[in-house]
């Protein structure tokens, strides 16, 4: 079954429109602060990352399953330090938090936006029997995007000495996930 193809830059646009819907019904009667800093580099990093995340389905089945999960693990680290450093001092306020979450329900910018594509790629994998299959890949897909939030809250908090590299931190994630079937010895 063919995926419908989607014009990436109509992707982004449409992502950087969802945002700013969302930071408009977000926006306090001041202008600046921590919250349109937060907004503006979401809209500013989000569109990349989900880009990424889609391009991938453009790798089923070439290369290996773990070499193409990679450069998106390494790309979901580097988001999430990127944004989570901004986020922090944006949600102090509960009722800031609050209305984040119903502006992201109503713009449709939940936490599927970075686990469907994922999974998507897995599951096609998956039936070419690149993936094994007993692999849940909605599950793996909400792995490798916590191990890179985990990842990058490490670094922020600890710093980026508390563990392996960024490197060795993305291999170490899509490794462990243990998608691809174990090779039958001959």
């Amino acid at each position: 079954m063919a995926t419908p193809h989607v014009d990436p830059h109509h992707r982004s646009q449409d992502t950087r429109q969802r945002v700013l819907q969302m930071a408009v019904s977000l926006r306090e009667d001041r202008g600046g602060g921590s919250v349109d800093y937060f907004l503006a580099l979401l809209q500013d990093r989000l569109p990349f990352w989900l880009s990424i995340l889609h391009d991938l389905s453009h790798r089923t089945g070439k290369g290996s399953v773990s070499d193409n999960l990679l450069p998106i693990a390494r790309a979901g680290i580097d988001y999430y330090i990127d944004v989570q450093s901004a986020a922090l001092p944006a949600f102090t306020s509960p009722n800031v938090t609050v209305r984040f979450r119903q502006a992201i329900r109503d713009n449709g910018l939940g936490p599927h936006t970075e686990t469907a594509p994922l999974a998507a790629y897995l599951a096609a994998e998956q039936r070419l029997g690149r993936v094994r299959p007993d692999v849940d890949p909605e599950a793996s897909a909400r792995l490798l995007v916590a191990g890179c939030f985990h990842r990058a809250y490490i670094e922020m908090f600890v710093g980026a000495d508390a563990g392996p590299a960024r490197e060795a931190s993305a291999r170490e994630i899509v490794r462990e996930l243990r998608l691809e079937p174990v090779p039958q010895p001959a």
